[in-house]
């Protein structure tokens, strides 16, 4: 990975000290959908409890109790055996925070969407499947079910908006039909993104929603207590930092992308360079919805991936190419890591009150870089915390 720029570093030793973006902003309810669609920006942070606003939080971890499995022995030496109690990594999934950037960058014209659905879906960790701990506590718990998308037009912003408004909707109904439960729960949620994706493909054609040439790129996270489901179209990105690493769970749809390019030729299409390898010369991804008229060169058929979620997470982002032509996976990741264990770390003393959430401080500073980077396109982030808060020792002192 390159070094930061040496202003970027600036601005991450600078970045605690801020208390809003320089960029217009506004937010709403966590039961809202947001859809960044105005001419101008919208930023916008809040937490996955239930409650309105950007500050209340609802903690779920419980304190772990050592517990001996078997009667100690009477008359030998005694022995211990001690083991931590079995549980979802995401506990029942309250305890996630979020934050998001979407502005118009230096395009004239505002073509991406952004869309944060708390507990779209409610089910236990067991129906959701593979759950990492099918013998806790938790596990048999109704447990809200998270959504995240971002949506990156191109030849108008009607697709992207459609897709923001009514995609999570779809995804909903298509999971509540019946199935063969013999296939798995991972073919499943395959047979139900992928019916999702088509499904709001052809409602964008029967509704009129937009002509044939506009179309959208897809990038959502499906996020339970024990699984991150990606489902994507296009070069929308989605990336995991764990630990010290930063994972892509999505791979760019491109045209020049070895299968890809096979497939389109197959299908007598062709792939050329102008400006970039292009389906035909003109668009610059090979899935996408909308877009009739490359039809079936540039398919709505999603590529979905399954993660297992672990203690070492540190957040997910997922944004457009607005940010991903300027910055690097790692990059991305470090700058998360970096402004995420720091506010954490800061708030954990009871020194950060500023009502940013860290998730919202590093949307807030990813898009900042990818502006001072002269990203030429709308920059849309959504980053989610996947640590749940902890208290600070100020706080619980008041609590007594």
């Amino acid at each position: 990975m390159e070094p930061l720029l040496e202003e970027e570093e600036q601005r991450l030793d600078r970045v605690d000290s801020l208390h809003e973006p320089d960029l217009t902003s506004t937010s709403s309810s966590l039961s809202s959908v947001f859809s960044a669609v105005d001419s101008r920006s919208a930023t916008s942070s809040g937490d996955i409890s239930g409650t309105s606003g950007s500050s209340g939080e609802i903690l779920t971890a419980d304190a772990v109790v050592p517990r001996l499995l078997e009667p100690a022995p009477a008359c030998e030496e005694l022995k211990v055996t001690v083991t931590a109690r079995q549980k979802c990594v995401g506990r029942n999934n309250k305890g996630v925070t979020w934050g998001f950037t979407s502005v118009i960058g230096r395009q004239r014209e505002m073509e991406d969407a952004v869309a944060v659905v708390p507990a779209f879906m409610s089910l236990t960790c067991g129906h959701v499947g593979g759950c990492t701990a099918p013998g806790s506590r938790t596990s048999p718990e109704i447990s809200p079910i998270h959504f995240f998308g971002v949506y990156d037009g191109h030849g108008g912003s009607q697709v992207a908006k459609f897709c923001a408004e009514r995609m999570h909707g779809v995804i909903a109904e298509e999971w509540d039909r019946e199935v063969d439960e013999s296939c798995g729960w991972q073919r499943r949620w395959e047979v139900a993104l992928s019916t999702s994706f088509e499904r709001a493909d052809s409602e964008v054609l029967t509704a009129a929603v937009a002509p044939e040439m506009v179309g959208s790129t897809a990038a959502i996270v499906v996020l339970s207590g024990c699984q991150i489901i990606t489902s994507n179209c296009g070069d929308s990105r989605v990336v995991l930092c764990r630990g010290t690493e930063t994972i892509a769970l999505t791979v760019d749809q491109k045209p020049d992308r070895q299968d890809e390019l096979m497939r389109i030729e197959r299908e007598g299409g062709r792939v050329i360079n102008w400006n970039g390898a292009r389906v035909f010369g003109v668009l610059a991804m090979s899935r996408a919805i909308g877009d009739r008229y490359l039809r079936p060169w540039v398919t709505p058929v999603p590529e979905v991936t399954f993660t297992n979620r672990t203690d070492d997470d540190e957040c997910l982002i997922i944004a457009s190419d607005g940010l991903w032509d300027v910055m690097s996976n790692e990059e991305a990741g470090e700058v998360a890591r970096r402004l995420l264990r720091r506010r954490r770390r800061r708030a954990l003393m009871g020194e950060v009150d500023d009502g940013v959430s860290p998730a919202q401080a590093v949307a807030d500073n990813l898009t900042a870089i990818a502006i001072g980077r002269n990203s030429s396109d709308n920059i849309s982030v959504i980053v989610v915390d996947l640590k749940p808060k902890r208290k600070s020792p100020s706080n619980a002192v008041k609590k007594r």
